[in-house]
């Protein structure tokens, strides 16, 4: 039996000094509510092979399988005794009581009212990342940006985050933070994989300006880059969460389209080439984007997170990397066909600019240290 991978090196969260492991353990599959998902032995199974791999890094929320992700969380580390070793992310946003329009949403009556059940669900007095889950297109985010705030001063919340916004939102957030002295954003948590790039035209940018690492969701695209799925008349087929959900009007899992398949079949080309499996190259390549901290493994099965955490044991050839980045390539669209090089060569009079050199930065200096030392790396942008 080959030897358990080791997630043995920890990256800073954007601009934090919060470690994490570059493979997160995502925990929306613990319980079997919605369909599909473990059952607890197998859900404590992979906790254990993960943390015995090296991982730290815990993510759920408090509508993930009506609260029994976090309550089986918390169970688990607690068994372990891991609290003190353990990072837990958990989120707030979605109503799960019909007919109360303050049990959802963005505000700070439903903020405060969230973190007190998901912090009793986990069975600890604090919890390291708190996310708002998606963006609810009403409140201010100067209300959002001050009730985290008041839940890192009261010890509740160590850091904040944000999911499923736009980038506008990120950058006001973080603009609101600075000027006012609040806790500042420190990671974005997007949808990011082959097939679903589009964080690529914003987000990444504003990332890695505004020192927010980014955490990643559903890397495998629902498990279509796993291999599992093939063509059919009807879309798609496969037994999968893709096949139990097929039906969903949730864009995230409509994955069965004639792009994404001619994206399959080039990640299925690249992988035999290497060797490896569909779903390790698909992780590698989104791992290794810039900007990205962190990427969370959404398995239903031990096998499944085995296979996963050695995604980072190998590195993808150039050449097979570019014709990843071909095959899954966003369309570009207004405005962002003004960005392109052929515009960008005649704002610059035909004449190529470099972008700053890597590690470019200013010198940071610290009393006692030698002068010219420069200190950069991964706490600027969230990537190693």
């Amino acid at each position: 039996m080959p030897a358990k991978p080791k997630l043995d090196s920890y990256y800073t969260l954007g601009r934090t000094g919060l470690r994490v492991s570059p493979l997160a353990l995502g925990t929306m599959t613990f319980g079997t509510e919605w369909g599909w998902g473990s059952d607890k032995e197998t859900a404590r199974q992979m906790v254990n092979s993960y943390v015995e791999a090296g991982g730290n890094f815990f993510d759920t929320a408090d509508g993930y399988t009506n609260g029994t992700s976090e309550a089986w969380l918390g169970e688990f580390i607690t068994e372990k005794n891991l609290r003190d070793k353990a990072v837990i992310a958990t989120k707030f946003t979605y109503n799960a009581e019909p007919g109360n329009p303050n049990a959802g949403g963005n505000g700070r009556k439903n903020m405060l009212r969230a973190v007190e059940g998901s912090l009793r669900r986990l069975g600890t007095d604090y919890i390291d990342l708190y996310y708002l889950h998606t963006w609810d297109r009403l409140t201010p985010v100067e209300e959002v940006m001050r009730t985290f705030d008041d839940l890192v001063r009261s010890g509740k919340v160590r850091h904040v985050g944000l999911s499923d916004v736009p980038g506008w939102y990120a950058s006001r957030a973080q603009a609101i933070a600075e000027f006012r002295g609040y806790e500042p954003v420190s990671t974005l948590q997007l949808e990011y994989s082959l097939a679903e790039r589009n964080i690529e035209r914003e987000h990444t940018t504003l990332a890695t300006e505004y020192g927010m690492g980014i955490t990643v969701w559903s890397p495998l695209a629902s498990g279509l880059l796993s291999g599992k799925y093939r063509p059919s008349e009807d879309g798609g087929t496969g037994a999968g969460r893709l096949d139990t959900v097929k039906g969903s009007p949730i864009p995230a899992f409509q994955k069965f389209t004639q792009r994404n398949w001619r994206i399959v079949a080039e990640l299925e080309a690249v992988a035999k080439q290497m060797n490896r499996g569909m779903a390790q190259v698909a992780l590698n390549w989104v791992a290794n984007r810039p900007g990205v901290a962190s990427v969370i493994l959404g398995a239903t099965k031990l096998s499944q997170l085995e296979d996963n955490l050695a995604a980072l044991s190998f590195d993808i050839p150039p050449e097979l990397a570019a014709r990843l980045d071909a095959a899954s390539a966003p369309e570009p669209f207004f405005p962002y066909t003004f960005f392109q090089d052929g515009q960008q060569q005649r704002i610059a009079g035909g004449v190529t600019i470099a972008s700053r050199p890597q590690g470019y930065a200013p010198a940071v200096r610290i009393p006692g240290v030698e002068t010219g030392t420069v200190i950069s790396g991964p706490a600027a942008t969230g990537k190693r």
